[in-house]
This record gives C-alpha cells, sequence and structure tokens, in this order.
C-alpha cells in the first residue's frame, strides 16, 4: 500500500515556473513507476509526465516537452515535476500516480495508487 500526497501547487504568472513534490509512504517507493497527470475543469484527466522504476527513462507529453522534467529521489520516497515557462493553458489539478513494476505509462487506467492533487494556476 502506497499513499501519495502531492504540494507545491499555487498561482504563477505565465513564464513562471513551479516544483510540484509527491510525497510517498509505504514501503518499496523505489518499485514504483511513476506519473504525472492533470485535469482541466470540463476536460478529461491527462498524461503529462511518466518515469519508470527501475531504468529512470522518462516521457512527456508533447505539449510540456522542453518546459517541464520529472524526476524521483528514492532516498527521500518523493518524486517532483518541475514547471519551467508555464503557461495559462497549463492550468489544471496536477495528479501524481504510482504503478508497481511500472514503465511511467499514458494511460490513468494503469496506476493503482493516486494522490489527492493539488491546483496550479497560470495567469496570463
Amino acid at each position: 500500500q502506497v499513499q501519495l500526497v502531492e504540494s507545491g501547487g499555487g498561482l504563477v504568472q505565465a513564464g513562471g515556473s513551479l516544483r510540484l513534490s509527491c510525497a510517498a509512504s509505504g514501503r518499496h517507493f523505489s518499485s514504483y513507476g511513476l506519473g504525472w497527470f492533470r485535469q482541466a475543469p470540463g476536460k478529461e484527466r491527462e498524461f503529462v509526465a511518466g518515469m519508470t522504476w527501475n531504468t529512470g527513462m522518462s516521457s512527456y507529453t508533447d505539449s510540456v516537452k522542453g518546459r517541464f522534467t520529472i524526476s524521483r529521489d528514492n532516498a527521500k520516497n518523493t518524486g517532483y515535476l518541475q514547471m519551467n515557462s508555464l503557461k495559462p493553458e497549463d492550468t489544471a489539478v496536477y495528479y501524481c500516480a504510482a504503478e508497481y513494476y511500472g514503465q511511467g505509462a499514458t494511460a490513468p487506467k494503469t496506476y493503482d495508487y493516486w494522490g489527492q492533487g493539488t491546483q496550479v494556476t497560470v495567469s496570463s
């Protein structure tokens, strides 16, 4: 069992940066693939970034490539999403997710555990 808690959201102007954190409780965090998703009002939850449990390879949706970076610190049981050059269209609730021995998949149904979400609002 893993519990995930996101933090780091907030209000930022376009062009600014935020770093989201995903703190995990429970055992074997290093055995989980991580994913970051977001959901804007009236829209479906969409994949943002993912990272494998073992190789550290990452993937991103096209709209955030070159601006967002996913990372993890297994010693701290924490995942991160560094978001730079933020745009108003990045406004959403951001969720982290974990899948046991996961590959950072793009499909939400793949993941076993989810955090409660953190709001990111980018003003123009």
